[in-house]
């Protein structure tokens, strides 16, 4: 009944906060790190000296760690290194997130981002892991999984989507699959992302009250709240029986979401001996004029109209 109830005034200003905070997300895909003063002083009169300060932190940090991405992702192309990463956690915990920031300023033939749907009539009688095998990485290429194989032992078995027998038989399953993986010259890193259940009520009451983020609320995320300690206990079983030396779990601290982005991003590159790859100086090549070339106007019924 608590979620049908009007947010008070705390919570409404921290859901404007987490507005704002998605808002950045667009500032984040423009910004360079020569303006990041120009427009923290802008933003004077709305935001206190902390406040500033610990924005300037954030961005100066994230466009380092997006460097770094970028050499890692040169490193991986160079080396023909095969990279799974797998995401996990509640819903709104803030995967697609660091996904997003991961993948701002790479190549997306290099990384590439897996989000699958729910299995149709014809992969459910597949091998569970079928469907994710097409997905894995070819030399020279990263692949970032939002969620996995692993929603077998998580939702689908919360919401009773897979019988007791398939349940067990994924983890039989699952640690000698991701050997294999391993031994076949993949490497694994798996990330669960960990929100405490008020931050995760906070972030749904969020989408509810933000028109942009509406479509992010699914009838199966609206059960996740009514099942927290049913996901919890699942949650508990799953890092307790596939947490594997080849595969580790890595858990990030998630209720502070600027903070989970660069911890996370800082702990995978620490993850792989990536190195900055020489590249030959680019020579940009003299345009050919030639006498005769005549460009001919576009017809204005193809023009889009200049609104802004």
């Amino acid at each position: 009944m608590s979620e049908r109830l009007p947010p008070d005034s705390e919570t409404l200003a921290r859901i404007y906060q987490d507005m704002l905070d998605g808002y950045d997300e667009e500032l984040e895909m423009e910004l360079e790190d020569r303006i990041v003063d120009a427009v923290a002083r802008q933003q004077g009169t709305a935001a206190g000296d902390a406040d500033r300060e610990a924005r300037r932190h954030y961005f100066r940090e994230l466009f380092r760690l997006q460097t770094e991405l970028v050499k890692l992702q040169d490193w991986i192309a160079h080396t023909k290194q095969k990279v799974v990463v797998i995401f996990e956690g509640r819903d709104a915990a803030g995967k697609g997130g660091v996904i997003k920031r991961i993948t701002q300023r790479l190549n997306p033939r290099v990384a590439r981002v897996v989000a699958l749907p729910a299995p149709n009539d014809r992969e459910r009688t597949q091998w569970y892991f079928q469907r994710y095998v097409s997905h894995l990485p070819a030399a020279g290429e990263m692949v970032l999984f939002d969620r996995s194989w692993y929603n077998r032992a998580g939702v689908e078995h919360v919401m009773g989507f897979c019988t007791d027998e398939e349940y067990e038989e994924f983890f039989r399953s699952v640690p000698e699959f991701e050997r294999m993986l391993v031994r076949s010259g993949i490497k694994v890193i798996k990330y669960w992302f960990s929100i405490t259940d008020e931050e995760q009520h906070l972030r749904f009451l969020g989408r509810i009250h933000d028109p942009l983020k509406q479509w992010k609320l699914s009838p199966m995320d609206l059960q996740s709240r009514v099942r927290w300690e049913d996901y919890t206990r699942a949650k508990e079983t799953m890092l307790e029986r596939t947490h594997i030396a080849e595969a580790p779990w890595w858990v990030v601290q998630a209720v502070d979401k600027k903070k989970a982005r660069l911890n996370c991003i800082a702990h995978l590159l620490e993850q792989l001996p990536y190195g900055e790859v020489q590249r030959d100086a680019v020579v940009l090549p003299a345009r050919v004029r030639n006498g005769d070339y005549i460009r001919h106007p576009v017809p204005a019924a193809l023009i889009v109209p200049e609104r802004y």
